[in-house]
């Protein structure tokens, strides 16, 4: 089931939908990726990496690969320019992430790289390379390095505390309040109270495509990098940044990309292959194999939370604090700021605090993954709510529906909403026919869940030709995950009364157009559609100039009209869009535009999901029986990639709650570093996700957009946990909730299951 509620304005592009334009080329396996890149004199990399989780570099000695035949360069962190700390950054350097310096900080950081004529001697010579390690004591979960006597990762870092640095060496990087109201006050005021903790564990992205790099260090000095990322410019400036070169000597060419989800933000080998390249004087080609992956990329956190709400009698909630601890890996830069600001947002509280702490592991560096931070907050606060909700007698979407945030409510960290759509979204979800039928069956539960996102703006640029057959060319720099190419030349085609094909986007290198801010965040239909829009009104004002011209009228007097020139007039005096464009060779020249704008006004997006599931309590097999998802998107630029975002976004969510997890041997290593032993849902293993996209129009855009990419992931943890704790009467707080964790708490229980009656 699929349907759009609340929609109040019709266009005629925006709203339909149209086939991608990248469509054909991927289809058939024409699209270029990373991995496919090819040059004359190309060399294959291989990268050596730690084997263990925490590790003194005494020496490394390289001389035999080196020497090894078909060995081409190798390169160690001495050749990477030494970048001075820098705590704005985090304590450490970028560098330090790329090849390791003097520690191993976890399984798989890079230790050196060799380049060779062909994989297969790149891959013998890194054997070659004697590495003296000494081995560490490490900590890999969140709880057991916020101990007082827990191994230090960083051993330089000190914690901030509450906005100052407490001369405290920990593994505590900040701990910082948000605080609104007095929750204390409300705690006491309240009839219900109810707090638990929660953990759970550090989980991949699961993009299909490994991390790939190709460089070439030209003869002049100029840089080119071929890469499968989600912000060229992003990549630009963390290359100048490790390699202390000015951006304007480094282009950076966005391959087609095979999945990110936040993972394909920071660099691991774009240096490397640069370095290599630059040491050899030849192109070098990097690419990671799943193992590499998992082990030397960026996961999301594991994380422990302390959670608790206070409401009176009747359901209005008037108390709430939460204690968040994520892992950042061996680096600063937990999402956990996100974290704490997402978690109550769903909810209108006069009296709120949450405390956030970011805890370095011997882990790899954590990098974002679809709403960063907000889906692990989501899994304890809402499984929370809906106990509050219990106790007091009332039904989940209700109990919701009655404090829902809305315009004028204040967040904890303190922004106040603009026009959302958060009551609508439980509105719709109460609508459904899926919330309208009974769950029957023992061992059957059903759960809701909401969640919130901030979304982002940031800076996007666009520019537009006018060709002589009417169509129109797009350049843009936003790299196209989900459709984006579509979404952003239909708003151009909207404002220019163009048809969806005659809008040909292009996706271009940073050489190529005005700086774009990475595709994340539910940034790219927002702003770069932003940048398209106010394009496409240039050119609409240039081709009402030129038709001007041609009637010798005034501009002020001309109109175009879906796509029609027309004097406002005179109706003798009219010209398609088409018809221009193939005389503007004769009546002044070609017409184009490029713009470059800084949005602000994203407005937050929210989902409330229903899950229904049934529990084997013999196997502790959790199966999804059905699934809904509702999402406020603004404005649904193409429904389809809308739904595809939405249903995509639940089936990540699913395997995360029930099986997905870094599972880590005793040795502190990830033992289960491939596809067929880290358990990513099916289609075998998902019934068919219903959407149903609401529509409530965001001020802060000229079509009323909001990004969709991140919310849908948000709330499905908790929903399927919800629906575990209706099935069980018994509440999982641990995440993955696998059968065998299932179990053990069927177990914990005495064995015991409270069966739902059998309808």
């Amino acid at each position: 089931m699929s349907n759009v509620v609340l929609s109040n304005t019709d266009y005629s592009v925006i709203g339909s939908r149209p086939i991608r334009p990248d469509g054909a080329d991927k289809v058939t396996g024409r699209a270029q990726y990373g991995a496919d890149f090819q040059m004359s004199g190309l060399l294959y990399g291989k990268v050596l990496r730690s084997p263990y989780a925490h590790a003194r570099i005494k020496s490394i000695d390289t001389t035999k690969a080196e020497a090894y035949p078909g060995v081409v360069s190798v390169v160690t962190a001495k050749d990477i320019p030494t970048v001075q700390r820098n705590r704005p950054e985090g304590g450490f350097t970028p560098n330090e992430n790329v090849l390791a310096v003097s520690k191993a900080l976890y399984k798989g950081h890079a230790i050196a790289a060799v380049s060779a004529v062909n994989i297969h001697v790149a891959e013998s010579a890194i054997a070659l390379i004697d590495v003296d390690y000494e081995v560490l004591p490490s900590v890999v979960y969140v709880r057991d390095a916020m101990k007082e006597d827990a191994p230090l990762v960083q051993e330089t870092l000190t914690t901030m505390e509450l906005g100052e640095d407490s001369g405290k060496k920990s593994n505590i990087a900040t701990h910082f309040r948000y605080e609104l109201g007095d929750p204390d006050k409300g705690f006491s005021a309240a009839d219900v109270v109810v707090e638990r903790e929660f953990s759970t564990k550090m989980v991949h992205q699961g993009y299909i495509e490994p991390q790939n790099a190709s460089a070439l260090w030209n003869a002049d000095g100029h840089l080119t990098v071929w890469t499968s990322t989600q912000g060229a410019f992003n990549v630009r400036e963390l290359l100048g940044k490790i390699l202390q070169k000015p951006v304007s000597d480094i282009t950076v060419v966005p391959m087609e990309i095979g999945g990110g989800f936040g993972g394909k933000l920071p660099v691991y080998l774009e240096p490397l292959a640069a370095l290599l390249s630059k040491k050899s004087g030849r192109p070098v080609k990097l690419a990671m194999t799943r193992t590499e992956v998992f082990d030397s990329t960026g996961p999301t956190s594991g994380a422990w939370m302390r959670i608790k709400v206070g409401a009176t009698k009747d359901g209005k909630i008037i108390g709430a604090e939460a204690e968040l601890a994520l892992e950042a890996g061996a680096f600063p830069g937990a999402p956990v700021t996100a974290a704490a600001q997402s978690m109550f947002a769903p909810y209108d509280i006069a009296n709120m605090r949450t405390d956030g702490y970011d805890v370095l592991v011997n882990r790899a560096k954590v990098a974002p993954y679809r709403a960063p931070g907000a889906p692990i907050a989501a899994f304890g606060s809402e499984q929370v709510m809906d106990e509050v909700a219990q106790k007091v007698g009332m039904d989940p979407l209700e109990f919701r529906l009655k404090n829902a945030s809305k315009e004028g409510s204040r967040r904890v960290d303190g922004p106040t909403f603009a026009k959302i759509g958060n009551v609508e979204c439980i509105e719709a979800a109460k609508n459904t026919e899926h919330y309208k039928s009974e769950i029957k069956g023992p061992y059957r539960g059903r759960g809701i869940a909401s969640g919130y996102w901030a979304n982002i703006g940031k800076a996007s640029s666009c520019s537009i030709g006018v060709n002589p057959d009417g169509t129109i060319t797009l350049v843009e720099g936003s790299t196209d995950i989900g459709g984006s190419r579509a979404s952003i030349g239909m708003q151009a085609a909207e404002v220019l009364g163009l048809a969806a094909e005659d809008v040909h986007p292009t996706v271009a290198n940073t050489d190529s157009v005005g700086y774009t801010f990475l595709t994340g965040g539910s940034r790219t239909t927002f702003a770069t559609g932003w940048a398209a829009y106010e394009a496409a009104q240039d050119i609409k004002a240039k081709m009402i100039a030129r038709a001007a011209t041609i009637w010798e009228v005034d501009p002020d007097n001309v109109d175009l009209v879906g796509n029609e020139l027309q004097h406002k007039s005179d109706p003798e005096l009219k010209i398609s869009f088409k018809e221009l464009a193939g005389k503007l060779a004769d009546t002044g020249g070609p017409i184009s535009s490029q713009v470059s704008v800084d949005p602000a006004g994203q407005g937050g997006a929210f989902s409330t999901q229903i899950a229904d599931v049934e529990v084997d309590p013999d196997t502790g097999k959790v199966t999804i029986l059905r699934f809904t998802i509702v999402q406020d998107a603004g404005k649904a630029i193409h429904p389809s990639y809308v739904e595809g975002q939405m249903q995509g976004a639940v089936a990540q969510g699913i395997g995360w709650a029930l099986n997905e997890e870094y599972y880590m041997g005793d040795q502190d290593q990830m033992v289960n570093s491939s596809f067929l032993d880290y358990r990513m849902p099916t289609s075998l293993d998902l019934p068919m996700i219903d959407t149903v996209i609401v529509e409530v129009a965001n001020p802060g855009h000229p079509y009323g957009v909001r990004g969709v990419g991140e919310v849908p992931i948000v709330p499905p943890m908790a929903a399927v946990a919800n629906a575990i704790a209706d099935a069980l009467k018994l509440r999982l707080t641990e995440m993955p909730m696998s059968p065998g964790a299932v179990l053990e708490a069927i177990w914990s229980n005495n064995g015991e299951v409270v069966q739902a009656a059998d309808d």
